[in-house]
């Protein structure tokens, strides 16, 4: 059963510069909500029990915003409004499930994957990457019921543009499994147009094995300087584990960039129909 998640926070949000030069671009309000809530409701949702929040000494405000009891206590013995009382015991639901392990300097996705392998207990885990959401249809569990049924890793997919596949990773694939789901051949990252397997691009929910800690452990720096999760999740794949392409049926929101960040609160305004 995969009980436990791990989210990677520690990036420098430069997308969404100059509000990232104060503020953690995770507690950025998407329609008057954190976009951190939305991927911790959607862990919820997915039977999630415990979640990981890798993040830097400059991300220290999102431990703090989980952590404010006193701050709550106060306004709610002076004010004693119930909307205030509503959040906290929100607050301290996502509290209960949340631990905290920091990734110091900016290494690349492995690198923060890699800080988290002491407390992994299972066999598999799900990772979400927070500038991805996906409204309407919960992603993260159809994926773990896709888990459940073939008993390996899997990886959303998102059908792209031909022309922008060298903005993404891109899956080469090998068969159809079941509707919406095929076995993973290869993962290319931003190709070429002419060179691009397909234009079937990778989006932020993981489903991997334990096993990938070692590959992480073991790999070296790639471009940039470094550990890239796709290069060891290809090394398992070379080793046959088998990876499965998940085409989910919800709605993509790229909340990493100004322009799509701006593009999630209206369509997720208009999802709850709200009236300001």
């Amino acid at each position: 059963m995969i009980k436990q998640a791990i989210i990677p926070l520690a990036g420098l949000g430069t997308r969404l510069l100059p509000l990232t030069s104060v503020f953690a671009k995770e507690l950025l309000p998407i329609n008057g909500k954190p976009g951190i809530e939305y991927i911790l409701d959607e862990c919820i949702d997915a039977g999630i029990k415990e979640v990981i929040f890798i993040i830097s000494q400059k991300k220290i405000m999102i431990k703090k915003y989980f952590n404010n009891d006193d701050f709550y206590k106060k306004i709610i013995k002076k004010k004693r409004d119930p909307r205030i009382i509503q959040e906290y015991k929100k607050i301290l639901k996502y509290k209960k499930m949340i631990k905290f392990v920091y990734q110091n300097k900016p290494k690349g996705t492995g690198d923060a994957v890699l800080k988290t392998k002491k407390y992994i207990k299972n066999d598999f885990f799900l990772m979400l990457l927070p500038d991805d959401l996906i409204i309407k249809k919960n992603c993260s569990k159809s994926m773990i019921n896709i888990h459940n049924k073939f008993k390996c890793s899997v990886m959303a997919s998102m059908k792209v543009n031909k022309k922008t596949v060298s903005r993404w990773g891109i899956f080469d694939l090998k068969k159809k499994l079941v509707r919406n789901n095929y076995l993973i051949k290869d993962v290319v990252e931003k190709p070429s147009v002419s060179s691009a397997p397909s234009n079937k691009a990778v989006i932020g929910r993981y489903i991997l094995p334990k096993k990938i800690f070692s590959k992480l452990s073991k790999q070296k720096p790639g471009k940039g300087g470094e550990i890239h999760i796709t290069d060891a999740i290809q090394s398992l794949i070379n080793d046959n584990h088998k990876f499965i392409a998940h085409n989910f049926l919800g709605k993509y929101l790229d909340c990493g960039s100004m322009h799509g960040y701006i593009k999630s609160t209206l369509e997720i305004g208009k999802l709850w129909n709200y009236v300001w």
